[in-house]
């Protein structure tokens, strides 16, 4: 489904300018007691050695991001894209030292937000990252631009990250029509990469490359068994350890398969396709690769083509190979949790304890709209790695505009969120939050996802985020 002009079809007056109404109508209430009591607690805070309740222990190497500057978040619904704010932006930031010093390192990498959160992708051993250009950068001029103004794109590009506050690009290469996600295989010589049926994925959904010593190889396009002609292959994701792809189909039945990829990188589907729900969006392996945890939003025009105004949504589980020994290969759907609205962005932490969605709500709507929510959500789940089963364990609301992809940290005790915009239009760019869950002591089981004051400044548009670890 084309984001962008499936969200346009739900329409509005298309004013641009409800980001200066909205600064006078809602910012000036507060401004005045802002500008009084903020500069000093910001002061005092600076001047305050960091101790063990203020720090945070977000642990990693560094966190990359991509920003597409080209778009306000409206203009999903009313096509207008509004002033731009920079260039698309790779951002990285070192996690090393005092968390209130850290800061992004940005290069300029086309990207857009139009498509799953799953644009940029980082090698194992956290040496390069990848980017998909999946619109390309709207017209270099002072006009009025519309959605309609993007032109789909066919870029993939690599970054070395040796000196991560100095990313570099080190090669451009060529890829079909309109990208929609990329990831690496765990031994880090195999690149994914997923496309849009609007594009080339009407005829070939997949392509693969190989990589060695920071070079990306000749393309190769597989067959993939039962993949009918225009369905949308959204995202296909490695297994953590094996050349084992999860395939995740969108737009037929919301199916998952399984694949292997072998050496002459053909793809071998096994066992059966699994239903799942409505609208899947992401997929992501448990960390020891016996189940699969995907999100669905129920977004969509129904069978007469009306859109339908999004729903809650959901996370799912399913196990791979399911079967009992003997028997033949089974996949399983396993358990279901609700979560907010629109829960674009998918991450499991690397214990395999947490799940956590980031739902867009309806933050992105023009704030004349009455249908906007002012905030967005992150919604939790726990997970048993060994049954695949989800409990639910809440939905977290804050002041931010489209989050639309998180990853935890090392511990799995914290979440780095980013965030396309803010409503407060006085602050310039998109961000990255930083989340902790904390357990009540004297009730273990009432466990809470709160945002830290600990935030990162990085190009306005941000919407695919990865960690090296």
């Amino acid at each position: 489904m084309n984001r962008g002009c499936a969200k346009a079809s739900q329409g509005s007056d298309g004013s641009g300018d409800h980001r200066q109404r909205k600064t006078g109508r809602i910012a000036r209430r507060w401004f005045a007691a802002l500008v009084l009591t903020a500069a000093p607690a910001a002061a005092a805070a600076a001047q305050e050695p960091l101790d063990r309740h203020g720090a945070l222990d977000f642990q990693g190497r560094y966190l990359v991001s991509v920003s597409d500057a080209d778009m306000l978040a409206s203009a999903y619904v009313d096509g207008q894209l509004g002033p731009r704010e920079g260039r698309d932006a790779l951002s990285v930031i070192p996690l090393q030292g005092d968390p209130r010093g850290w800061q992004a390192y940005e290069v300029f990498a086309s990207n857009s937000v139009a498509g799953p959160p799953a644009a940029v992708e980082v090698s194992p051993d956290g040496r390069y990252a990848f980017v998909v250009e999946t619109w390309t950068p709207r017209p270099d001029d002072d006009r009025d631009h519309t959605f309609g103004d993007l032109r789909h794109g066919n870029l993939v590009k690599v970054f070395d990250l040796a000196d991560p506050t100095q990313p570099r690009l080190v090669q451009q290469l060529e890829t079909l029509e309109r990208p929609d996600a990329i990831r690496i295989n765990a031994a880090g010589d195999i690149l994914a990469v997923t496309y849009h049926p609007a594009g080339a994925g009407a005829d070939t959904p997949l392509a693969l490359y190989r990589f060695a010593e920071g070079r990306l190889g000749a393309r190769v396009t597989p067959t993939i068994e039962g993949w009918q002609p225009g369905e949308r292959l959204i995202e296909a994701n490695w297994h953590p350890r094996d050349n084992v792809l999860a395939l995740l189909e969108s737009t037929g039945g919301a199916t998952l398969r399984f694949a292997r990829v072998t050496e002459a990188l053909a793809v071998e589907v096994f066992g059966n396709a699994v239903d799942i729900e409505r609208a899947p969006y992401r997929v992501e392996f448990a960390p020891d690769g016996r189940h699969v945890v995907i999100n669905a939003l129920y977004w969509g025009p129904d069978v007469a083509g009306t859109w339908i105004e999004a729903p809650r949504g959901s996370i799912v589980t399913v196990r791979m190979n399911a079967q009992g020994e003997g028997e033949p290969v089974r996949h399983a759907f396993v358990s279901r949790v609700p979560t907010g609205v629109s829960p674009e962005g998918l991450a499991v932490s690397p214990d395999g304890r947490w799940v956590a969605t980031t739902n867009l709500e309806r933050s992105y709507l023009p704030y004349e709209d009455s249908r906007i929510t002012w905030f967005s959500s992150i919604t939790l789940a726990a997970l048993d790695q060994d049954t695949g089963i989800l409990t639910h364990i809440g939905e977290f609301a804050y002041d931010g505009i489209l989050p639309e992809a998180a990853v935890f940290d090392n511990t799995g005790e914290h979440l780095a969120v980013v965030t396309y915009d803010h409503f407060d239009d006085r602050r310039v760019g998109g961000s990255v939050d930083f989340w902790r869950i904390q357990a009540d002591p004297l009730e273990p089981s009432n466990v809470q996802l709160v945002k830290t004051e600990h935030s990162v400044a990085v190009a306005r548009g941000a919407h695919s985020i990865v960690i090296a670890r």
